[in-house]
């Protein structure tokens, strides 16, 4: 169990920081920004979560905020990690299981869809867009450090991750009837 007993430490304060395994790192480095971005998504996840999504949506996204600090926790362990790697193909599957239960019942889409409609539909986009973000760190540092020092089961679940973002965010447009679609050329 965590126990945070102080919120600073001030060992940040020359720009660096320490990793799951005791090593230090530049604040600015891939692996850093990696969970950095899965960080902030799980706070955008939180703005989605205030404008009073439906069930099971709700639930969902709470368990997802709940495996982006697994993420996190995994990105930050270099390396062979063992039992403390946390991402298994297990949390992918759970993942494609609501995107399919989700996209069943959605409009049918005959072009691409721009962010909004309604407040929690624009807030499930820009998670998903900050997703994509984190998905790209993620990459840079699969990267720069090789196999083996990156779980790859943390790139498949955020990639797919940011697939149930976009269909939550058409499911919570009506079903995909008040999705706002891109209208090629349409200012011309």
């Amino acid at each position: 169990m965590v126990h945070l007993s102080r919120i600073y430490t001030r060992t940040g304060d020359d720009g660096d920081t320490h990793l799951g395994d005791g090593s230090s790192l530049p604040k600015n480095h891939p692996r850093v920004a990696s969970y950095g971005s899965v960080d902030e998504l799980s706070s955008v996840l939180g703005m989605a979560l205030v404008e009073g999504l439906a069930e099971p949506h709700t639930s969902w996204l709470r368990l997802v905020q709940n495996d982006l600090f697994d993420v996190g926790s995994d990105l930050c362990v270099p390396g062979e990690a063992g039992d403390r790697l946390r991402i298994t193909g297990a949390y992918t599957q759970r993942i494609e299981q609501w995107i399919d239960t989700v996209n069943e019942h959605l409009e049918p889409l005959n072009s691409f869809v721009l962010p909004g409609g309604n407040r929690a539909a624009a807030w499930l986009h820009l998670a998903r867009t900050t997703c994509r973000r984190a998905e790209r760190h993620i990459v840079e540092l699969f990267i720069s450090e090789g196999e083996g020092r990156v779980n790859h089961e943390v790139l498949k679940y955020v990639n797919r991750l940011s697939d149930l973002l976009f269909v939550l965010a058409r499911a919570v447009n009506d079903g995909g009837k008040a999705d706002v679609l891109w209208q090629p050329g349409a200012n011309r």
